[in-house]
């Protein structure tokens, strides 16, 4: 293992030595281009509107009403799932299973077993899936958001999370339903199974495989932007404003070391990191929003207002913003990108639970957009629109995201990082472990969406998952040195592209859906 480490780090580390001086600016020339382009083609637009944007709209909104308000409805039972209240119904049915599971052509031994697959609990997958999403998207996702669509981009991130909790809910649903139990008990789900199986059951087979394969190109192309070059990217950003660090190759040693400390965690070298961190990120998370309800809570007096302008510039944004469809977008895009409903991403995370009923899982990932983005994301753009509230930055500036506060350029997590420092002292360097912790916590998550769709196009052998761990490192210290706009409009790119063949399936597939839930909603009717 050790041997495989240090290879690990040679592979690693002797490319980016080669570029020799102003690292940072050649790292940044190359990938600016490569960003750009990919940008275009994903956010093509109709009617003046990205396509992207109507889809989720759409594809979120007939979800919440084909489910009669799953999201809504469903919140007290999904709770109540992820606290344990039906984990007997789960691991041993209702006698009526055995007449509805060969209605649905299955034998009922064979049903009975699938409460034994699975590697994790109801808990374990949330939060693993949650860990994923809790991340710089809450942070300086909201920021930029806020930055440049103005405080009424807040309204469009809560609507986008509260939609979503329905998408999200279809898809793990789907994701449970159609994975793959490894020889070992290993699973193997996402939309790459869904999208073969589930089309080829509808007579798409050939369909179902193209897509699969196009959302596994996509969702590596994920891992390696939104789920690593953004989160290593707002991680420098405050390490370096924390260090006062000025050098033209600052991005890329942090970016090394941040390499190194992920790469040996996902190699498999050191578990007990990954155990610690799955510990400290959600107490960091705890914090975060301890401190945010303190800035919010002492300025309670100006609360009203904060929401008085999220509701009103919602609608009619100032005219440093532009129109209404930059508000919407900026508020969609952002919130879409926190919490990935749609992107199909956290079926992966969610496919592993044990369960024998689909729909269980699917209840619990819809509580994962509302704790991302109506809670966190929320009171994350409450406190920066508190901030703001004398004047610090000018909403819209340049579109780019940067502001100036006093004179000096701010972006992303800086500008949060602000917001906190004006009310907390050393908050910066609280921030900084929380934006660091996160970004980490997400890179690992994401390491393993991506290495599951590396394995799904590639084979399951350890060369290929050395050669995908050496990429994903990479991308990270690429994060670390381009500029913050080459790599949010990459990874932007990169997490939208995973929507369009996902959505292939959750629109085929949805019927599927709803008998699933119908049959776990009528054994908890029976067993009470």
């Amino acid at each position: 293992m050790k041997n495989r480490i240090w290879l690990f780090l040679i592979l690693l580390i002797l490319p980016l030595l080669s570029f020799g001086q102003g690292i940072d600016e050649k790292i940044n020339e190359a990938f600016e281009p490569i960003s750009t382009f990919f940008s275009n083609i994903i956010f093509f637009e109709v009617w003046g509107i990205p396509f992207v944007l109507i889809l989720l709209v759409f594809a979120a909104t007939f979800f919440t009403v084909v489910f009669g308000f799953v999201n809504i409805r469903k919140f007290g039972t999904a709770i109540a799932v992820v606290r344990g209240k039906y984990d007997d119904i789960e691991k041993h049915g209702i006698e009526e299973d055995v007449n509805v599971n060969i209605v649905d052509g299955d034998l009922p031994d064979t049903i009975r077993d699938e409460s034994k697959d699975g590697e994790v609990s109801h808990f374990q997958a949330l939060a693993t899936a949650v860990s994923g999403t809790v991340g710089n998207g809450n942070i300086a996702g909201v920021a930029l958001a806020i930055a440049i669509g103005g405080p009424g981009a807040t309204f469009w991130m809560i609507v986008c999370g509260l939609l979503g909790m329905s998408t999200k809910f279809v898809e793990c649903t789907l994701g449970v339903q159609y994975r793959d139990i490894g020889p070992d008990g290993t699973v193997y789900g996402g939309p790459m199974y869904y999208l073969v199986k589930g089309l080829k059951e509808k007579g798409f087979a050939t369909v179902g495989k193209v897509a699969a394969v196009l959302f596994a190109i996509f969702c590596i192309g994920g891992s390696f932007g939104g789920g690593n070059a953004a989160q290593s990217n707002q991680a420098t950003i405050v390490l370096k404003d924390l260090l006062g660090l000025e050098s033209t190759a600052s991005g890329t040693i942090i970016g090394l070391v941040i390499a190194v400390v992920v790469g040996i965690i996902i190699i498999g070298g050191i578990k007990r990191i990954a155990a610690v961190t799955e510990k400290v990120v959600p107490f960091m998370a705890g914090l975060y929003m301890l401190a945010c309800l303190y800035i919010i809570l002492s300025n309670f007096s100006y609360l009203d207002d904060a929401f008085g302008m999220i509701f009103s510039e919602a609608f009619s944004p100032r005219a440093g913003v532009g129109g209404l469809m930059v508000v919407l977008f900026q508020g969609f895009k952002r919130g879409a990108f926190s919490n990935e409903a749609g992107a199909g991403s956290a079926s992966i995370a969610h496919s592993a639970v044990k369960t024998k009923y689909s729909a269980s899982e699917g209840l619990v990932a819809l509580l994962e957009p509302f704790i991302d983005t109506v809670v966190i994301c929320t009171m994350t753009a409450l406190v920066i629109i508190i901030f703001n509230s004398g004047g610090a930055f000018e909403y819209g500036g340049d579109g780019s995201g940067a502001v100036l506060i006093d004179g000096i350029s701010y972006e992303g997590a800086g500008i949060t990082s602000q917001a906190f420092g004006s009310f907390i002292p050393y908050s910066g360097i609280f921030l900084t472990i929380a934006v660091v912790l996160f970004a980490i916590s997400t890179m690992i998550s994401w390491s393993y969406y991506g290495l599951q769709s590396w394995k799904y196009l590639f084979g399951r052998g350890a060369t290929a998952d050395l050669v995908y761990k050496l990429l994903f490192c990479t991308f990270i210290v690429i994060g670390a040195a381009a500029n913050m706009k080459s790599i949010w409009d990459f990874s932007d790119a990169m997490i939208f592209a995973m929507v369009f063949p996902n959505m292939v399936g959750l629109f085929f597939l949805y019927p599927v859906v709803k008998r699933e839930l119908n049959k776990y909603l009528n054994a908890i009717k029976q067993k009470a």
